[in-house]
Formats: structure tokens, C-alpha cells, sequence
């Protein structure tokens, strides 16, 4: 991994990212089968998803670097039932040319920082087994721990592929959140 460049920052996603973010994802639905997408959502869906997040108060942060979007990440609900309100599930893209510079680590530090501070519980890792070990190693070094593996969940570019879990506590002393949990808008 390599050192972040000085005029690097993570920061919110604003509606003027979107171009960037819809460009960087759609590499990654066309090309590969890290996403079991297979149209790229346009810049116009990505405002609607910015919205939604914003609606519940779950991060959507973007790095930034020498004013160039070069990658992003948020949290969104594990599931959509009630219950789950206090778990998350993260997503991190690096635009294909910032890879391997410390990005994708600012990004997950900060996503993971939010979302303690918003109260959240556990945060989950969805990881398309793609034969690199790349995004399973980052979770890693911020505390996820495997959860199990989902055997050929996805098929995309004429293969099937599995998933990896990975998941981490994100209450400081690990406790459980009062109850009920946060509450959308919290």
C-alpha cells in the first residue's frame, strides 16, 4: 500500500462528484465482476442514491485527490427490515488509476468513524471472490473478521462467482446500542 499523497482528502459527496463517481463505477460494472451490476447507473440515478443516503444519515464520502476524484465509498442498510437498523453494509470503488496508494484505507477509516459516531453496530463487507485478495486485506486491517462465503451467488461475464462476508463490530466498547438503535435521520 502506498503512502497518500499530501494533497489528498476525504471529504462528503456532493452532486457535482457524481459525474466522476458514475464514471468510476461504470469501469467496474463493464469490466469486471467485482459488482453483479451490469448497467451503469447514470449520474442522475447516482443523485437520487446520494439523496437516499442523505435521508438517512448514512456517509457517502468521496477521495479526492489534487481536486480530482479518484475514488468513493458510503454505507447503506444490510437489509431493509427494521431490525437491521444498526447494521451497514460498505461499498469502496477506486477510480482504475488511484489503486494501491492508500485510498481505499482513508476511505474505510472514515466510513467506519461516521458510522460508530452515528451509532451504528456492525458493518459488513460484501466481497466478490474474484481470486485477488486486495479488498478482503483491507478489510482486514481494520478489524473485519470472515463471516462466511456465499458459493455461486453471482453470474456475470459468462462466470459464476462467490462472495465473501466479512464483518466488525463498531461500538467502542462493544456493547449493544440502546434500545431500539439510532433511528433513520439520527
Amino acid at each position: 500500500m502506498g503512502a497518500l499523497a499530501p494533497q489528498t482528502v476525504v471529504r462528503p459527496a456532493t452532486p457535482a462528484d457524481l459525474p466522476a463517481v458514475a464514471g468510476i463505477y461504470a469501469h467496474y460494472v463493464l469490466h469486471s465482476v467485482i459488482t453483479f451490476e451490469e448497467v451503469p447507473p447514470t449520474a442522475d440515478d447516482w443523485l437520487r442514491r446520494l439523496q437516499d443516503f442523505a435521508s438517512r444519515n448514512d456517509p457517502f464520502l468521496i477521495a479526492e485527490v489534487a481536486g480530482e476524484v479518484a475514488g468513493y465509498a458510503y454505507a447503506s442498510p444490510w437489509r431493509p427490515r427494521p431490525a437491521y437498523r444498526n447494521t451497514v453494509e460498505d461499498t469502496i470503488y477506486l477510480s482504475p488509476g488511484h489503486t494501491g496508494k492508500g485510498l481505499g484505507g482513508a476511505l474505510l477509516r472514515a466510513l467506519v468513524e461516521r458510522c460508530a459516531r452515528a451509532g451504528r453496530r456492525r458493518m459488513v463487507a460484501v466481497i466478490a471472490d474474484t481470486g485477488q485478495d486486495a479488498s478482503a486485506a483491507l478489510h482486514r486491517r481494520f478489524g473485519f473478521t470472515h463471516a462466511g462465503r456465499l458459493t455461486e451467488v453471482g453470474y456475470k461475464h459468462g462466470r459464476w462467482i462467490d462472495t465473501v462476508l466479512m464483518e466488525r463490530n463498531l461500538t467502542a466498547d462493544g456493547t449493544e446500542p440502546h434500545a431500539g438503535g439510532p433511528t433513520p435521520g439520527s
